[in-house]
Protein backbone atom coordinates (compact mmCIF):
# COMPACT_ATOMS: atom_id res chain seq x y z
CA UNK A 1 0.00 0.00 0.00
CA UNK A 2 2.94 2.34 0.73
CA UNK A 3 4.30 1.79 -2.79
CA UNK A 4 0.91 2.65 -4.28
CA UNK A 5 0.78 5.83 -2.18
CA UNK A 6 4.26 6.90 -3.34
CA UNK A 7 3.39 6.23 -6.99
CA UNK A 8 0.17 8.21 -6.79
CA UNK A 9 1.85 11.13 -4.99
CA UNK A 10 4.55 11.18 -7.68
CA UNK A 11 1.72 11.70 -10.17
CA UNK A 12 -0.39 14.12 -8.10
CA UNK A 13 2.28 16.71 -7.25
CA UNK A 14 3.27 17.46 -10.90
CA UNK A 15 -0.42 17.49 -11.78
CA UNK A 16 -0.99 20.19 -9.15
CA UNK A 17 1.74 22.32 -10.77
CA UNK A 18 0.10 21.89 -14.19
CA UNK A 19 -3.31 22.79 -12.73
CA UNK A 20 -1.79 25.91 -11.13
CA UNK A 21 -0.43 26.99 -14.52
CA UNK A 22 -3.83 26.40 -16.16
CA UNK A 23 -5.65 28.38 -13.42
CA UNK A 24 -3.27 31.32 -13.80
CA UNK A 25 -3.44 31.19 -17.62
CA UNK A 26 -7.23 31.11 -17.76
CA UNK A 27 -7.61 34.15 -15.51
CA UNK A 28 -4.97 36.15 -17.42
CA UNK A 29 -6.62 35.30 -20.76
CA UNK A 30 -10.08 36.44 -19.60
CA UNK A 31 -11.14 39.65 -21.44
CA UNK A 32 -11.00 42.82 -19.35
CA UNK A 33 -8.28 44.80 -17.62
CA UNK A 34 -8.37 44.86 -13.79
CA UNK A 35 -6.26 48.04 -13.90
CA UNK A 36 -9.14 49.88 -15.60
CA UNK A 37 -11.56 48.74 -12.90
CA UNK A 38 -9.19 49.76 -10.11
CA UNK A 39 -8.24 53.16 -11.54
CA UNK A 40 -11.64 54.64 -10.65
CA UNK A 41 -14.24 56.43 -12.74
CA UNK A 42 -13.08 58.03 -16.01
CA UNK A 43 -9.38 57.25 -15.49
CA UNK A 44 -6.76 58.77 -17.75
CA UNK A 45 -4.07 56.57 -19.41
CA UNK A 46 -1.47 57.66 -16.83
CA UNK A 47 -3.60 56.40 -13.93
CA UNK A 48 -4.21 53.07 -15.68
CA UNK A 49 -0.50 52.72 -16.46
CA UNK A 50 0.37 53.40 -12.81
CA UNK A 51 -2.01 50.71 -11.60
CA UNK A 52 -0.67 48.21 -14.15
CA UNK A 53 2.88 48.91 -12.99
CA UNK A 54 1.89 48.53 -9.30
CA UNK A 55 0.21 45.16 -9.97
CA UNK A 56 3.03 43.91 -12.21
CA UNK A 57 0.66 43.46 -15.16
CA UNK A 58 3.28 44.77 -17.61
CA UNK A 59 5.71 41.94 -16.75
CA UNK A 60 6.04 39.01 -19.19
CA UNK A 61 3.48 36.24 -18.67
CA UNK A 62 5.97 33.69 -17.30
CA UNK A 63 7.38 36.25 -14.86
CA UNK A 64 3.86 36.99 -13.59
CA UNK A 65 3.20 33.23 -13.20
CA UNK A 66 6.47 32.64 -11.37
CA UNK A 67 5.84 35.54 -8.97
CA UNK A 68 2.35 34.19 -8.24
CA UNK A 69 3.38 30.51 -8.00
CA UNK A 70 6.37 31.19 -5.73
CA UNK A 71 3.96 32.98 -3.37
CA UNK A 72 1.50 30.06 -3.53
CA UNK A 73 4.24 27.60 -2.55
CA UNK A 74 4.85 29.74 0.56
CA UNK A 75 1.11 29.88 1.38
CA UNK A 76 0.60 33.39 -0.02
CA UNK A 77 -2.26 33.48 -2.55
CA UNK A 78 -2.00 37.24 -3.03
CA UNK A 79 -4.33 40.05 -2.03
CA UNK A 80 -7.83 41.00 -3.13
CA UNK A 81 -7.74 43.82 -5.67
CA UNK A 82 -10.68 45.59 -4.06
CA UNK A 83 -10.66 44.84 -0.30
CA UNK A 84 -6.86 44.31 0.07
CA UNK A 85 -7.73 41.27 2.22
CA UNK A 86 -5.26 38.38 1.91
CA UNK A 87 -6.77 35.81 -0.46
CA UNK A 88 -5.67 32.89 1.72
CA UNK A 89 -7.50 34.43 4.71
CA UNK A 90 -10.72 34.92 2.71
CA UNK A 91 -10.55 31.44 1.15
CA UNK A 92 -9.86 29.53 4.35
CA UNK A 93 -12.57 31.44 6.25
CA UNK A 94 -15.09 30.18 3.64
CA UNK A 95 -13.64 26.64 3.38
CA UNK A 96 -15.50 25.09 6.40
CA UNK A 97 -18.94 25.83 4.92
CA UNK A 98 -18.00 24.30 1.54
CA UNK A 99 -16.34 21.26 3.12
CA UNK A 100 -19.34 20.71 5.40
CA UNK A 101 -21.72 20.84 2.44
CA UNK A 102 -19.52 18.61 0.27
CA UNK A 103 -18.96 15.95 2.95
CA UNK A 104 -22.63 15.70 3.91
CA UNK A 105 -23.63 15.56 0.24
CA UNK A 106 -21.13 12.75 -0.38
CA UNK A 107 -22.47 10.89 2.66
CA UNK A 108 -26.03 11.21 1.29
CA UNK A 109 -24.86 10.02 -2.14
CA UNK A 110 -22.88 7.04 -0.83
CA UNK A 111 -25.35 5.74 1.76
CA UNK A 112 -28.46 6.24 -0.38
CA UNK A 113 -26.85 5.07 -3.63
CA UNK A 114 -25.27 1.89 -2.26
CA UNK A 115 -28.40 0.96 -0.28
CA UNK A 116 -30.75 1.38 -3.24
CA UNK A 117 -28.32 -0.40 -5.59
CA UNK A 118 -27.88 -3.41 -3.29
CA UNK A 119 -31.61 -3.76 -2.61
CA UNK A 120 -32.37 -3.62 -6.35
CA UNK A 121 -29.62 -6.13 -7.20
CA UNK A 122 -30.86 -8.67 -4.65
CA UNK A 123 -34.25 -8.84 -6.40
CA UNK A 124 -33.56 -8.22 -10.11
CA UNK A 125 -36.69 -7.81 -12.20
CA UNK A 126 -38.96 -7.32 -9.18
CA UNK A 127 -41.27 -4.35 -8.64
CA UNK A 128 -38.78 -2.96 -6.11
CA UNK A 129 -36.00 -3.18 -8.71
CA UNK A 130 -38.12 -1.36 -11.32
CA UNK A 131 -39.00 1.41 -8.86
CA UNK A 132 -35.33 1.82 -7.87
CA UNK A 133 -34.23 1.91 -11.53
CA UNK A 134 -36.87 4.53 -12.38
CA UNK A 135 -35.92 6.64 -9.33
CA UNK A 136 -32.23 6.47 -10.31
CA UNK A 137 -33.00 7.59 -13.88
CA UNK A 138 -35.12 10.44 -12.51
CA UNK A 139 -32.37 11.46 -10.08
CA UNK A 140 -29.83 11.72 -12.91
CA UNK A 141 -32.17 13.77 -15.12
CA UNK A 142 -33.48 16.33 -12.62
CA UNK A 143 -31.23 19.41 -12.04
CA UNK A 144 -30.06 19.78 -8.44
CA UNK A 145 -31.05 23.44 -8.17
CA UNK A 146 -34.65 22.45 -9.06
CA UNK A 147 -34.55 19.75 -6.37
CA UNK A 148 -33.26 22.38 -3.95
CA UNK A 149 -36.14 24.75 -4.69
CA UNK A 150 -38.70 21.96 -4.24
CA UNK A 151 -37.15 20.94 -0.92
CA UNK A 152 -37.21 24.56 0.30
CA UNK A 153 -40.85 24.92 -0.72
CA UNK A 154 -41.97 21.66 0.93
CA UNK A 155 -39.77 21.31 4.02
CA UNK A 156 -38.75 24.89 4.85
CA UNK A 157 -41.64 27.14 3.80
CA UNK A 158 -44.70 24.85 4.07
CA UNK A 159 -43.63 22.41 6.80
CA UNK A 160 -41.02 24.68 8.54
CA UNK A 161 -38.96 21.62 9.53
CA UNK A 162 -35.60 22.89 8.27
CA UNK A 163 -34.18 26.42 7.81
CA UNK A 164 -34.46 27.69 4.24
CA UNK A 165 -31.19 29.65 4.16
CA UNK A 166 -28.13 30.43 6.27
CA UNK A 167 -25.27 28.57 7.92
CA UNK A 168 -24.20 27.97 11.54
CA UNK A 169 -20.58 26.81 12.17
CA UNK A 170 -20.16 23.31 13.65
CA UNK A 171 -18.14 24.68 16.57
CA UNK A 172 -20.93 27.12 17.47
CA UNK A 173 -23.97 24.81 17.47
CA UNK A 174 -23.67 21.24 16.02
CA UNK A 175 -27.46 20.68 15.84
CA UNK A 176 -28.13 23.94 13.97
CA UNK A 177 -25.11 23.22 11.73
CA UNK A 178 -26.71 19.91 10.74
CA UNK A 179 -30.23 21.33 10.32
CA UNK A 180 -29.00 24.15 8.06
CA UNK A 181 -27.15 21.67 5.81
CA UNK A 182 -29.82 18.95 5.45
CA UNK A 183 -31.65 20.53 2.51
CA UNK A 184 -28.62 21.72 0.47
CA UNK A 185 -26.76 18.44 1.07
CA UNK A 186 -29.80 16.42 0.00
CA UNK A 187 -30.31 18.55 -3.12
CA UNK A 188 -26.66 18.21 -4.08
CA UNK A 189 -26.32 14.52 -3.19
CA UNK A 190 -29.36 13.05 -4.96
CA UNK A 191 -27.90 13.04 -8.50
CA UNK A 192 -24.61 11.36 -7.42
CA UNK A 193 -26.69 8.89 -5.38
CA UNK A 194 -28.61 7.95 -8.52
CA UNK A 195 -25.37 7.31 -10.46
CA UNK A 196 -23.88 5.26 -7.61
CA UNK A 197 -27.12 3.26 -7.28
CA UNK A 198 -26.97 2.29 -10.97
CA UNK A 199 -23.30 1.28 -10.73
CA UNK A 200 -23.91 -0.68 -7.53
CA UNK A 201 -26.87 -2.54 -9.02
CA UNK A 202 -24.91 -3.43 -12.17
CA UNK A 203 -21.88 -4.64 -10.22
CA UNK A 204 -23.81 -6.52 -7.55
CA UNK A 205 -26.08 -8.29 -10.05
CA UNK A 206 -23.05 -9.97 -11.60
CA UNK A 207 -21.23 -10.71 -8.36
CA UNK A 208 -24.29 -12.28 -6.68
CA UNK A 209 -24.28 -14.95 -9.42
CA UNK A 210 -20.67 -15.99 -8.73
CA UNK A 211 -19.98 -19.44 -7.32
CA UNK A 212 -18.23 -18.19 -4.18
CA UNK A 213 -21.32 -16.17 -3.21
CA UNK A 214 -23.53 -19.24 -3.71
CA UNK A 215 -21.09 -21.26 -1.62
CA UNK A 216 -21.17 -18.69 1.19
CA UNK A 217 -24.99 -18.75 1.11
CA UNK A 218 -25.04 -22.57 1.09
CA UNK A 219 -22.83 -22.61 4.20
CA UNK A 220 -25.62 -20.82 6.03
CA UNK A 221 -24.05 -17.37 6.38
CA UNK A 222 -26.58 -14.57 7.05
CA UNK A 223 -27.56 -12.63 3.87
CA UNK A 224 -26.23 -9.38 5.33
CA UNK A 225 -22.80 -10.98 5.85
CA UNK A 226 -22.78 -12.53 2.37
CA UNK A 227 -23.61 -9.19 0.78
CA UNK A 228 -21.41 -6.98 2.97
CA UNK A 229 -18.33 -9.16 3.28
CA UNK A 230 -18.22 -11.20 0.08
CA UNK A 231 -20.28 -9.52 -2.65
CA UNK A 232 -20.10 -5.78 -2.03
CA UNK A 233 -16.31 -5.63 -1.69
CA UNK A 234 -15.81 -7.39 -5.04
CA UNK A 235 -18.30 -5.07 -6.76
CA UNK A 236 -16.81 -1.95 -5.20
CA UNK A 237 -14.20 -0.86 -7.80
CA UNK A 238 -16.66 0.53 -10.42
CA UNK A 239 -18.73 2.03 -7.58
CA UNK A 240 -15.67 3.81 -6.18
CA UNK A 241 -14.81 5.07 -9.68
CA UNK A 242 -18.30 6.53 -10.06
CA UNK A 243 -18.06 7.98 -6.54
CA UNK A 244 -14.79 9.76 -7.40
CA UNK A 245 -16.17 11.24 -10.63
CA UNK A 246 -19.37 12.37 -8.94
CA UNK A 247 -17.44 13.86 -6.02
CA UNK A 248 -15.41 16.03 -8.40
CA UNK A 249 -18.60 17.14 -10.15
CA UNK A 250 -20.35 17.73 -6.84
CA UNK A 251 -17.72 20.23 -5.68
CA UNK A 252 -18.42 22.27 -8.81
CA UNK A 253 -22.13 22.14 -8.02
CA UNK A 254 -21.60 23.84 -4.67
CA UNK A 255 -21.43 27.22 -6.49
CA UNK A 256 -25.13 27.09 -7.41
CA UNK A 257 -26.34 25.44 -4.20
CA UNK A 258 -24.46 27.91 -1.98
CA UNK A 259 -26.10 30.78 -3.85
CA UNK A 260 -29.53 29.15 -3.54
CA UNK A 261 -29.25 28.50 0.22
CA UNK A 262 -27.15 31.60 1.05
CA UNK A 263 -24.24 29.54 2.39
CA UNK A 264 -21.00 31.53 2.96
CA UNK A 265 -18.71 29.10 1.15
CA UNK A 266 -16.16 29.11 -1.66
CA UNK A 267 -18.88 28.98 -4.31
CA UNK A 268 -20.49 32.24 -3.24
CA UNK A 269 -17.02 33.82 -2.86
CA UNK A 270 -16.12 32.78 -6.43
CA UNK A 271 -19.47 34.07 -7.73
CA UNK A 272 -19.00 37.57 -6.27
CA UNK A 273 -15.30 37.69 -7.20
CA UNK A 274 -15.96 36.86 -10.85
CA UNK A 275 -18.46 39.71 -11.22
CA UNK A 276 -16.10 42.09 -9.41
CA UNK A 277 -13.17 40.99 -11.64
CA UNK A 278 -11.17 40.28 -8.49
CA UNK A 279 -8.71 38.01 -10.30
CA UNK A 280 -6.42 37.06 -7.38
CA UNK A 281 -9.47 35.94 -5.37
CA UNK A 282 -10.80 33.86 -8.29
CA UNK A 283 -7.35 32.29 -8.77
CA UNK A 284 -7.18 31.40 -5.09
CA UNK A 285 -10.64 29.79 -5.05
CA UNK A 286 -9.99 27.82 -8.25
CA UNK A 287 -6.64 26.58 -6.98
CA UNK A 288 -8.07 25.36 -3.66
CA UNK A 289 -10.99 23.65 -5.42
CA UNK A 290 -8.59 21.98 -7.87
CA UNK A 291 -6.45 20.78 -4.95
CA UNK A 292 -9.57 19.28 -3.31
CA UNK A 293 -10.46 17.44 -6.53
CA UNK A 294 -6.92 16.06 -6.83
CA UNK A 295 -7.07 14.95 -3.19
CA UNK A 296 -10.34 13.10 -3.84
CA UNK A 297 -8.83 11.39 -6.88
CA UNK A 298 -5.80 10.38 -4.80
CA UNK A 299 -8.04 8.82 -2.13
CA UNK A 300 -10.07 7.00 -4.79
CA UNK A 301 -6.89 5.60 -6.36
CA UNK A 302 -5.67 4.42 -2.96
CA UNK A 303 -9.02 2.74 -2.27
CA UNK A 304 -8.50 0.63 -5.42
CA UNK A 305 -5.56 -0.96 -3.65
CA UNK A 306 -7.76 -1.88 -0.68
CA UNK A 307 -10.56 -3.42 -2.74
CA UNK A 308 -8.33 -5.16 -5.32
CA UNK A 309 -4.94 -6.52 -4.12
CA UNK A 310 -3.80 -6.96 -7.74
CA UNK A 311 -3.64 -3.16 -8.10
CA UNK A 312 -1.33 -2.91 -5.07
CA UNK A 313 1.07 -5.40 -6.61
CA UNK A 314 1.03 -3.98 -10.17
Amino acid sequence: MLGLLVRRLAFTVPMLVVVSFCVFSLIVLVPGDPAVALAGENPDPAQIAAVRERLGLDDPFLVQFWNWFSGVVQGDLGQSLFSSQPVSEAVFSRLPATLSLALLSLAVALVLGVTVGVVAAMRPGSRLDRVATFAASLGVAVPYFWVGMILVLLLAINATIFPAVGYVPLTENPLQWFLHLVLPATALGLAPAAVIARQTRAGMTGVLREDYVRTATAKGLPPARVVGRHALKNAAVPVVTAFGLEASRLIGGTVVIEQLFALPGLGSLAYTSVFARDFPMVQGVLLVVAALVLLINLLVDLSYGYFDPRIRQS
